[in-house]
C-alpha cells in the first residue's frame, strides 16, 4: 500500500509477483503463421452446431452412395415382390418400418432410394453455378469496365426471374416433347441459379482486387490472369464455399418442390418430391407415408444450412473477433 503526498487518499498495488502478465500475453515466435482455414477449423471443431450437422451430412452421404447397406428392397427395379396391393397401406411390421404405401410399397425403401436422385440434382447444381457464376463474376470484378457492365447487366436479368417459376415453365414446355431427365433439371435450375453465385463472387472480387499483395504481384510483372487464378480467387473463396454449401439445400427443395408438381425428374427415379406428391391424396388416411419422405427432406435441408451458418461465422473475421 502507498500514499499520495497528502496522505490522504491511500492506493493499493499489487506485487508485480501476482501480476503474471509475461505468461499472459507471451508469443510462441516459432510457430508458424496460421491460414484463414487453420483458424477455421480450429473454431469448426468446437462448434456442437457444425458437429451435428457434418456427421448428418455424412450420413446422408453414405445413405446416397450405398443405398443397398439400409435396405435391401430396390423399388427402383420393376419386381413383382416390391409392390403388392395386398400390402396397401399396411401398418410398419418386421423388416418394413415404415410401413407401405397405397400401391404396397415399402416406404423406407422408397425414402432411402429416393436420396440420391434428390442429393445428386442439387449437388450438380451447385457445382454448375460455382463454374459459370463463380468465373463470370471473378471476370466481372477483377477486370471491370465494360466487362463488369455486361455481366452485371445479364446477371440482373436472370436474377430477376424466380427460379421456380423459370423452371416451372420451362420444364412444362420440355415435358410435352417428351420430358427431361436429371440432367435436364440441373440446367434448368443452373440457368437460373448461377447469378447468386455471380454476385457473391463479384463481390468478394472486388474486396481483394486492390489488396497489398496484389500490387505486389503486380509490380512483379506477374500476368493479370496468373494474378486472379493464384492470388485473388483463393482468397475469395470464402464467400462461394459458404453460398454454395446454404444454396445446395435451397436446390434440393427446388427440385422437390418441382417434382411435387410433376414436372421434376422423371417417376421412374422416385425422388422425395414425388413421393409426397404421391403421398398427399391419402393423407388423412395414412398421413406417416408423407411425413416420411418429408421429414427425410426437411432433415437434409436443414443440416446443409447449419453447416453453411456454420461456416459462414467461422470464415467472417468479424464473428471471430
Amino acid at each position: 500500500m502507498s500514499e499520495t503526498a497528502t496522505g490522504r487518499q491511500p492506493h493499493f498495488v499489487a506485487p508485480v509477483e501476482e501480476t503474471p502478465l509475461n505468461a499472459v500475453d507471451s508469443l510462441n515466435e516459432a510457430a508458424p503463421p496460421t491460414s484463414l482455414w487453420a483458424e477455421a477449423w480450429h473454431k469448426l471443431r468446437r462448434q456442437p452446431m457444425f458437429i451435428i450437422s457434418a456427421l448428418l451430412v455424412v450420413l446422408i452421404l453414405v445413405v446416397v452412395l450405398f443405398p443397398q447397406w439400409f435396405s435391401s428392397i430396390n423399388p427402383l427395379v420393376a419386381d413383382g415382390e416390391n409392390c403388392r396391393l395386398a400390402n396397401s397401406l399396411a401398418p410398419p411390421s418386421p423388416g418394413h418400418i415404415f410401413g407401405y404405401d397405397k400401391q404396397g410399397c415399402d416406404v423406407f425403401a422408397q425414402v432411402i432410394y429416393g436420396a440420391r436422385p434428390s442429393v445428386l440434382v442439387g449437388v450438380l447444381t451447385v457445382i454448375l453455378t460455382l463454374v459459370v457464376g463463380g468465373a463470370l463474376g471473378a471476370l466481372a470484378g477483377y477486370y471491370g469496365r465494360w466487362l463488369d457492365a455486361v455481366i452485371s447487366r445479364t446477371s440482373e436479368i436472370f436474377y430477376a426471374v424466380p427460379l421456380v417459376l423459370a423452371a416451372i415453365v420451362l420444364l412444362s414446355a420440355f415435358r410435352a416433347r417428351g420430358g427431361v431427365g436429371l440432367i435436364g433439371v440441373v440446367l434448368v435450375m443452373g440457368a437460373f441459379g448461377w447469378p447468386q453465385m455471380c454476385r457473391i463472387t463479384r463481390g468478394a472480387v472486388l474486396a481483394v482486387r486492390n489488396a497489398d499483395f496484389v500490387k505486389a504481384s503486380t509490380a512483379l510483372g506477374v500476368s493479370r490472369g496468373r494474378i486472379l487464378l493464384r492470388h485473388v480467387l483463393p482468397n475469395s473463396a470464402a464467400s462461394m464455399i459458404v453460398t454454395a454449401t446454404v444454396s445446395l439445400g435451397t436446390y434440393i427443395v427446388a427440385e422437390a418442390t418441382l417434382s411435387f408438381l410433376g414436372v421434376g425428374l422423371p417417376r421412374a427415379m422416385h425422388s422425395w418430391g414425388m413421393q409426397i406428391g404421391d403421398a398427399k391424396d391419402w393423407l388423412r388416411q395414412s398421413p406417416e407415408v408423407l411425413f416420411y419422405p418429408a421429414g427425410a427432406l426437411a432433415i437434409t435441408v436443414l443440416a446443409f444450412i447449419m453447416m453453411g451458418d456454420a461456416v459462414r461465422d467461422a470464415l467472417d473475421p468479424k464473428a471471430r473477433g
